[in-house]
């Protein structure tokens, strides 16, 4: 039986689960949902590795993100034979990996998101539903009163569940949709916000390409070449008319230059992983495939602990850009993940038949696909890596000329009378539905208004992820970890306050002196809502 909630939130990644904590801190009852098994989201189903700013291990994030870091690198401390000099490290990276400073394996960050959630568990301040779907809401006066979840493995087993807040912590904001809240899909139209990167014409379906993740150790002189996949002879002949060369390739456009790079590939290379920097202001990282994600560097460990690192394969050649994810039906949806996972296993069989080794032969047998890393049957990840999402309409939208370095100088940028946070990522749009290449801009350190999280109309959900207030283009800075937990953070302390203080969302947003009630909360919570003097990148 569901006990009765102050607050659903529906979705488990890392916008819900930041959501739940908030919430449950204030003492309100919460149930969180989520369609996997797996709460967290892109560091767990998704098993992507954060993408962070320059600054994030001085600054730039809330207390209970640092927390979740440094509860991953504990883990590792704790649990892991890491050798003395990994082990005195403060900024411990346990991938050695350079797309983030904190590169690690799904389940760790799993481990420590449950961790955190226990305690409110074992309260019985909250429910955690894993395995559910929502497939239907029901509204009426501008208030969202229930949401029906259906059991993903028996369509037979519905909940329905009331709640006096709803939170969309959906990878895909399903709730605008099931609820009726207004919402808006792909790229805007460039008359709308005058933002110099939009398309002429609004494009609903053109939409971010979808990953589906999936991690490799290699082993030589074994052979663990998988069956050809059904797709694999489209994808090996597919060459898209912005690419260098075939997708199933080591040569790539650069995002940031469109310029043709190459990309190299060596499983296990001999540098000492402690000499590796990830710091993409520096170096985007991603010319050299094994050790971009990394999540498991086998020499910060005592001689013989691991045969193997482990690396994430989330690169140029698996982005999915042929369907869109959302807005062409359900069918269409579920032909464009299939279609991503089919990508990824041709992408699998290619490296270990096919792909250039630099001794001058091809193909490399010892790869082999790690189900005990992703939870899965088949190594790939539980759930597609989701770039971007329906968007609310909001009562304050962010646009590009609020956060593009080019256009607001590198002092620039919007400050907001309602910020409830901060983050910093590039514009960073990877190929989409539409026919587009990489969209790669640089941007300033930005600020989160807490009028991105209030839709216009609706009184009582708010979204908790990359279903905010932005547009097709400044989606690609705000959809990052840091920023989606810090969306999520807010997203559950706002409904705990309004509870509390018998007032609404739009009340909170538009009045100074109910904000700043409000914002003396976040900022005891260890919210930053400023960035100190620094500059973008």
């Amino acid at each position: 039986m569901i006990p009765k909630a102050d607050i659903l939130i529906v979705g488990g990644g890392l916008g819900g689960v930041a959501a739940a904590l908030a919430a449950c801190r204030a003492g309100r009852t919460v149930v969180l949902t989520e369609e996997t098994d797996w709460l967290g989201g892109q560091l767990t189903s998704q098993a992507v590795p954060p993408d962070e700013h320059p600054w994030v291990e001085q600054f730039g994030t809330t207390a209970t993100y640092r927390q979740l870091r440094e509860g991953i690198r504990q883990f590792y401390r704790q649990w892991y034979p890491l050798r003395a000099e990994a082990l005195a490290l403060t900024d411990l990276n346990p991938g050695a990996g350079r797309v983030s400073k904190l590169c690690h394996e799904p389940r760790v960050a799993l481990a420590v998101i449950e961790a955190m959630l226990a305690p409110h568990r074992a309260a019985g301040r909250l429910t955690v539903l894993t395995d559910h779907r929502p497939v239907a809401a029901e509204a009426d006066n501008d208030v969202v009163r229930s949401v029906t979840l259906e059991h993903c493995q028996d369509s037979g087993r519905q909940v329905t569940v009331p709640a006096r807040y709803v939170i969309d912590a959906t990878e895909t904001g399903e709730l605008l949709e099931l609820a009726g809240v207004e919402h808006v899909i792909g790229a805007e139209a460039r008359s709308e916000y005058d933002e110099p990167h939009a398309p002429d014409e609004a494009q609903p379906l053109n939409q971010q390409g979808i990953t589906v993740c999936f991690a490799l150790s290699h082993h030589e002189g074994e052979d663990h070449t998988v069956e050809r996949p059904a797709d694999h002879d489209f994808w090996r002949e597919y060459r898209p008319d912005f690419w260098p060369g075939p997708l199933l390739g080591f040569q790539a456009p650069d995002p940031r230059s469109l310029e043709s790079v190459p990309r190299t590939f060596e499983p296990n290379p001999e540098l000492d992983p402690l000499a590796v920097s990830a710091d993409q202001s520096a170096d985007a990282g991603d010319k050299e495939l094994w050790g971009f994600r990394r999540i498991l560097a086998r020499k910060l460990h005592t001689p013989g602990a691991f045969d193997s690192d482990i690396t994430l394969v989330n690169w140029p050649l698996n982005d999915y850009w042929l369907k869109p994810l959302v807005g062409a039906g359900p069918e269409v949806g579920a032909e464009a993940v299939a279609g991503a996972r089919q990508l990824s296993l041709s992408v699998l069989y290619w490296l270990q038949t096919e792909a250039p080794r630099q001794d001058g032969g091809t193909g490399f047998p010892g790869l082999r696909p790690r189900p005990d890393v992703t939870g899965t049957p088949d190594g790939l990840a539980k759930a597609p890596y989701v770039r971007e999402s329906r968007r609310i309409n909001a009562v304050t939208t962010v646009t590009e000329h609020d956060v593009a370095i080019d256009l607001v100088g590198p002092y620039g940028g919007t400050k907001y009378r309602d910020s409830v946070g901060v983050g910093n990522y590039r514009i960073d749009l990877h190929p989409s539905t539409g026919g587009d290449n990489y969209i790669d801009i640089g941007s300033v350190p930005f600020e989160i208004p807490l009028g991105a999280l209030v839709p216009r109309r609706v009184r009582n959900l708010l979204p908790a992820g990359k279903n905010i207030g932005t547009t097709h283009i400044t989606n690609g800075c705000y959809r990052l970890h840091p920023v989606e937990w810090n969306i999520g953070e807010v997203a559950g302390a706002l409904a705990a306050h309004c509870l509390a203080e018998d007032v609404e969302p739009h009340q909170v947003q538009a009045e100074d002196k109910r904000f700043e009630e409000f914002a003396r909360g976040l900022d005891r919570a260890g919210v930053q809502r400023h960035w100190p003097d620094v500059r973008g990148y």
